[in-house]
């Protein structure tokens, strides 16, 4: 007797199916992937901006709201109302030295302009569809398969918060858009004319 090994029949319905079924799955396979792929940079472009957005936050509220010939001193808050003392406080600081304080002229208005460079207001900040990733010559994102730009907004005029319009308030606003200029996702905050903390400095 002679002995042959082959496949069966139902062997190779089983194999030509699994074949198929690989074939099929491969490109749907790489289009998850890829809108994976693309989810995860429309993240990353989203944490990029939240991080643009908190450096505007910590720069100076104006270029206004530095003491005078004191560039690097912390922002001091702009008297608009004449509710300054003659402490150079307003109501709700705390009394104490290092704390907030209103300018020495309560004439001094909000500025909108860039017009000291030695002074990061919020002005400063301002950017018009900046790249958020490094990209090629070619203008395609690098190693991306698409290309995201961010847009930094400080409007010149008084902010509308909680139904009123405060010319103590300034509002920033961040726009994320893709390359074919769709808005991806808008930010928004406010900045308040309140001055920031100056901290006590020791020496050992």
């Amino acid at each position: 007797m002679v002995r042959k090994a082959a496949f069966t029949l139902i062997e190779l319905i089983f194999a030509i199916v699994i074949i198929a079924i690989t074939v099929i799955s491969l490109p749907m396979m790489n289009q998850v992937v890829s809108k994976g792929i693309d989810g995860n940079l429309v993240q990353e472009a989203i944490f990029a901006a939240t991080t643009k957005l908190n450096e505007a936050l910590s720069a100076n509220w104006d270029e206004n709201s530095t003491e005078p010939l004191i560039t690097n001193s912390y922002a001091r808050v702009i008297d608009l109302n004449g509710t300054c003392d003659s402490n150079r406080q307003k109501p709700g600081h705390i009394n104490q030295p290092l704390h907030r304080r209103c300018l020495d002229s309560s004439s001094t208005g909000v500025s909108y302009a860039k017009s000291n460079d030695n002074i990061d207001a919020l002005e400063d900040m301002v950017r018009d569809d900046e790249a958020i990733f490094i990209n090629a010559p070619t203008g395609t994102a690098s190693g991306y398969k698409d290309v995201y730009t961010y847009s930094l907004k400080v409007p010149p005029s008084a902010a509308t918060f909680g139904g009123s319009t405060s010319s103590d308030i300034k509002e920033i606003s961040i726009i994320i858009k893709d390359s074919s200029s769709k808005t991806i996702v808008k930010l928004k905050t406010y900045s308040c004319n309140i001055g920031e903390v100056d901290y006590y400095k020791r020496n050992y």
